[in-house]
């Protein structure tokens, strides 16, 4: 998987923080609050969000394994800062091929954030078998899911949305994705293992103040519509001035639907 740059990832991660569940993370802490340490694997770690954004809602004693293939991104993840009984180490790993390899040695916990929607059927139930073979937990958290809502609304904005979900179903590395569909598959699958699982909502709600991540949202709304839908260009064109109008104008809000899951081993199958 490729295509996330580190400016990507460190903008849109207080969003992502303001969006995580308190109810999901809350399952996940009440976990492994009786662990005197806790061992998490994160995968596609990025530039090591789910850390800062979990990481003091753990027993305080943590080893935390980030796992990704771009060696850029896991070198600024683990050189980032961290407290003082964390230790952090980072695992170049390709996971499309080898996700068993992540998966190696005592674990307590793993987590994911913005993956599963970019994941295929094949993939996820390949994450899901290799996790209840180990009883392994699995926090897979701000999963889209297909629901966006664009204020003020403007002609074209179903199309628009409608084909940027379906480029969200093309291959992203690990087969044809998932896209919207990851979340709900994910809850059957961990069911079907005898998994039990919190899930929520954990919306981006964008305003005026958001431009900054508003903008390149839209504008890849825009760009996606040009392979994915019948809209012309002129159609298109005008949709997104229109938009960029309601930003220059403080008027523009979008609501961003994600999924967090937690899910855990309590039966067998």
């Amino acid at each position: 998987m490729s295509g996330f740059s580190a400016q990507w990832l460190a903008l849109r991660e207080p969003y992502d923080h303001a969006a995580r569940s308190a109810s999901v993370r809350d399952a996940v802490a009440a976990h492994v609050a009786a662990k005197p340490s806790v061992a998490i694997a994160d995968l596609a770690c990025g530039i090591g969000s789910t850390l800062r954004a979990i990481g003091a809602h753990l027993p305080p004693r943590q080893d935390w394994r980030l796992v990704d293939n771009d060696l850029s991104l896991l070198a600024r993840a683990a050189a980032l800062g961290k407290p003082p009984l964390v230790t952090v180490t980072a695992r170049p790993v390709d996971l499309a091929r080898d996700l068993e390899l992540a998966l190696e040695g005592p674990l307590d916990l793993v987590t994911t954030s913005a993956l599963l929607d970019l994941v295929s059927a094949n993939w996820l139930d390949r994450l899901i078998v290799e996790a209840a073979a180990r009883r392994l937990p699995v926090y897979a958290a701000l999963s889209y899911d297909g629901r966006t809502m664009f204020e003020p609304g403007a002609p074209f904005d179903d199309e628009i949305l409608a084909g940027f979900n379906a480029h969200q179903r093309t291959d992203k590395g690990f087969g044809p994705a998932l896209g919207p569909a990851a979340a709900a598959r994910a809850v059957r699958r961990f069911e079907h293992y005898g998994y039990s699982l919190v899930q929520d909502r954990s919306d981006w709600i964008l305003g005026p103040n958001d431009r900054a991540l508003q903008e390149p949202l839209l504008a890849s709304f825009a760009e996606t519509a040009a392979v994915t839908t019948q809209m012309t260009a002129r159609e298109i064109a005008n949709w997104w001035g229109g938009r960029r109008g309601y930003l220059a104008q403080g008027r523009s809000y979008l609501t961003v639907g994600h999924v967090d899951i937690f899910a855990w081993p309590t039966g067998s199958r």
